[in-house]
């Protein structure tokens, strides 16, 4: 039997190295990038454990449950670690961010994520990294989500450590993802006596078989089809420009929530204002009595392959999320997931109005 995805030459050093060169464009960065070998937890925790230990002192900011993900990393790797919560709703601030700074000011670390596609709100990450700057802390960044769908700029923004994966915005493979590293970043991890070693999880071994080798010899067999699918998703958003990639989201979010003020039956942003709203994916919020994945269910039957679904744990009662990211961002999915779930509302004998929704989203998309 022969397929186009079995018998291929092995992937080359040369070749895996131009992949990051691929990657470090689209962030627009001088700092090493590693293409690591697992969806995007790998690098996520990977960077936490290898930069914070004991000792650390570190600011975990929560706007959704990556950020929660993220503190109990911190405290199993002997950090001391305060949280900022905010509202799921809402966004945290660069003011909220130097209020911690001024009450815990042996702050080091800075935990945040980009954006949450699970609760569909974005921070103000040039802001933050501007305090963080002040603060003198090393920055770790989440932008697995929002890579693609808005500017993410580690240098210009001061991010020590940022973190991608290709499988939403980008339209890319899950199987890889990759992280830039500052000088900074490197040299807390070599100092860290707790920093993964002779472990999948270690940064610092890739480091010194990989990148201070010259990338001449890859340290173990690459993940060669999810690496060529990474190489075919960074041309193709370099064939149609980072800018209209990410124009295309942000019509889609702007749509999404448009159109569902307008469809009615008690669907409404569960973010509140547009500024906080991750342009990856829009969460809505189901009326009172309604059970959100109950409704996502019932649109679901009508076409299972609509990017719909219900929000994760204690949100899957009271939030729906319409994924349009990658070649979801586009007003077809939109209009289809609406209709979808308005049809499913009207099951539930409330009153929607489908053509508003759809002229809705007609004029954001324009």
């Amino acid at each position: 039997m022969t397929h186009p995805f079995l018998d291929l030459p092995p992937l080359s050093a040369e070749r895996f190295a131009a992949i990051e060169d691929g990657v470090a464009r689209l962030l627009d960065t001088r700092q090493d990038v590693l293409i690591t070998q697992g969806e995007a937890l790998l690098p996520l925790e990977g960077a936490i454990r290898a930069a914070a230990g004991p000792g650390t002192v570190a600011l975990n900011v929560i706007t959704g449950p990556y950020g929660q993900t993220f503190g109990n990393w911190l405290r199993d790797a002997g950090a001391t670690v305060y949280d900022l919560s905010v509202p799921f709703h809402t966004a945290v601030t660069a003011g909220q961010v130097r209020e911690a700074f001024a009450a815990h000011p042996e702050i080091d670390f800075v935990s945040l994520v980009h954006a949450e596609a699970a609760t569909g709100n974005t921070n103000p990450v040039a802001e933050i990294g501007e305090a963080v700057r002040e603060q003198g802390a090393l920055f770790y960044l989440d932008a697995v989500a929002s890579v693609g769908a808005e500017p993410v700029l580690p240098d210009a923004w001061g991010v020590d450590l940022c973190v991608i994966g290709a499988q939403k915005a980008m339209g890319g493979p899950a199987g890889v993802s990759a992280i830039s590293v500052s000088e900074r970043a490197w040299a807390r991890m070599a100092a860290n006596p707790n920093a993964p070693r002779r472990s999948y999880l270690s940064l610092l071994d890739w480091k010194e078989r990989w990148i201070d080798a010259g990338r001449k010899a890859l340290p173990h067999a690459p993940a060669q089809l999810e690496m060529l699918a990474l190489e075919a998703c960074l041309e193709r958003i370099e064939s149609d420009g980072l800018e209209t990639v990410m124009a295309r989201h942000r019509r889609a979010a702007l749509a999404s929530r448009a159109g569902a003020v307008a469809l009615g039956g008690g669907l409404e942003p569960y973010v509140y204002e547009d500024r906080d709203a991750a342009p990856v994916a829009t969460t809505l919020r189901v009326p009172s009595g309604v059970v959100a994945s109950e409704l996502v269910a019932r649109a679901l039957a009508t076409d299972p392959a609509l990017p719909l679904a219900a929000g994760g744990g204690a949100l899957a009662r009271e939030m729906i999320r319409v994924n349009h990211y990658g070649p979801d961002a586009a007003p077809g999915a939109v209009q289809s997931c609406l209709a979808a779930l308005g049809a499913a509302l009207a099951e539930e004998g409330l009153p929607v109005d489908p053509n508003a929704a759809r002229r809705a989203v007609e004029q954001a998309w324009r």
